[in-house]
């Protein structure tokens, strides 16, 4: 077969490491990229994502592009919300190509937005393209790696997944994000603004593993974000954070079954974490105890569970899918092509 033609749906922090990434990878061509910014639009791609011209322009009209190019999958990388991300990517899909989505609602986007998942699954199967929300946290790290760990259970009476992260090994947008050197007051009001979020994707990840394991869940709780308060000055490349401001942020999401906790998720993410690493503890016959120390790096995790999903999405059958559904992945070390079924 030909080279998987791939297009860039966005092109900023995120966008730029795919490009440069898939440029690494054998058996994949870049056909396109779009993002309507005013600092990338009409920009050579190569310069954007700095490795030097490359002769192709970052289009900021989808419509166009998809008419006129002739593309396998998009690699949708743009923003968290499945209300803000539905027409970017019902614009892809209606010109019949497979979408791979960074948006993180929309890993599994039945609990939030059960309308407009079911409104995109009509228009890929319509289309004969195929939808998938992941990367890699939701999308493995905290759903798919733990529903995985629960195969070799007889029985399981609880499951809980904690990732914690040092963000000083993050980029300075990431660690403005958490809220990294804002008082406990600014803190607090930049949340009330909807400035800081928290981790999107809590409750998602929580509805996926329990609909891996067929479970019932009462409620899901997703506690409100807490500041991580430095008890000591810490500090990243770029920012500095004194005693009693916020490092970044903690939260924990909660599934309830039988008015018990029957799945727990603990995120924190602040600049001078002790220790950084992701643990799975199933409390079940036999008990699971898993940790990754440290951590899985985030932007590089994303970015390599997002490009090896691509022969899985081309793979299947149309229509939306979630990271339970498919095969679990693993990592396309070869020619891409070798690991899409012709």
């Amino acid at each position: 077969m030909d080279k998987i033609k791939v297009v860039l749906y966005g092109v900023g922090a995120v966008g730029s490491m795919f490009a440069r990434f898939l440029l690494e990878k054998e058996g994949v061509q870049i056909v396109g990229a779009v993002d309507v910014a005013k600092d990338k639009a009409g920009k050579d791609l190569g310069e954007a994502i700095g490795l030097g011209k490359f002769g192709m322009k970052i289009s900021k009209d989808a419509e166009a592009l998809f008419s006129e190019t002739e593309a396998d999958i998009a690699v949708h990388a743009t923003s968290s919300f499945l209300k803000d991300t539905y027409p970017q990517i019902a614009s892809i899909v209606e010109h019949g190509v497979d979408v791979v989505s960074t948006c993180e609602e929309l890993s599994y986007p039945y609990t939030t937005q059960p309308k407009l998942a079911k409104q995109l699954d009509t228009l890929a199967k319509k289309h004969n393209a195929t939808v998938l929300g992941t990367g890699i946290n939701p999308g493995f790290l905290m759903d798919t790696l733990a529903i995985a760990l629960t195969a070799p259970c007889q029985k399981i009476e609880k499951i809980e997944v904690t990732r914690v992260m040092n963000a000083a090994t993050r980029r300075l947008p990431f660690q403005k994000k958490i809220g990294a050197g804002l008082t406990v007051s600014e803190f607090r009001q930049k949340m009330k603004k909807k400035e800081i979020t928290g981790h999107v994707g809590l409750e998602q990840s929580i509805a996926m593993i329990a609909d891996a394991l067929a479970w019932k869940l009462n409620r899901i709780e997703v506690e409100s974000v807490e500041p991580v308060v430095a008890e000591k000055a810490v500090e990243s490349k770029d920012i500095k954070v004194e005693v009693g401001q916020a490092a970044g942020l903690k939260q924990k999401a909660k599934g309830i079954m039988n008015a018990k906790e029957a799945i727990v998720l603990d995120f924190q993410a602040y600049i001078g974490a002790k220790e950084e690493y992701d643990a799975v503890t199933i409390k079940g016959v036999p008990p699971i105890n898993q940790k990754i120390s440290p951590c899985v790096h985030g932007d590089i995790g994303t970015i390599a569970v997002v490009v090896n999903a691509i022969p899985n999405v081309i793979n299947a059958p149309a229509g939306l899918y979630i990271m339970k559904d498919l095969p679990v992945p693993s990592a396309t070390v070869e020619d891409m092509r070798k690991y899409v079924k012709i």
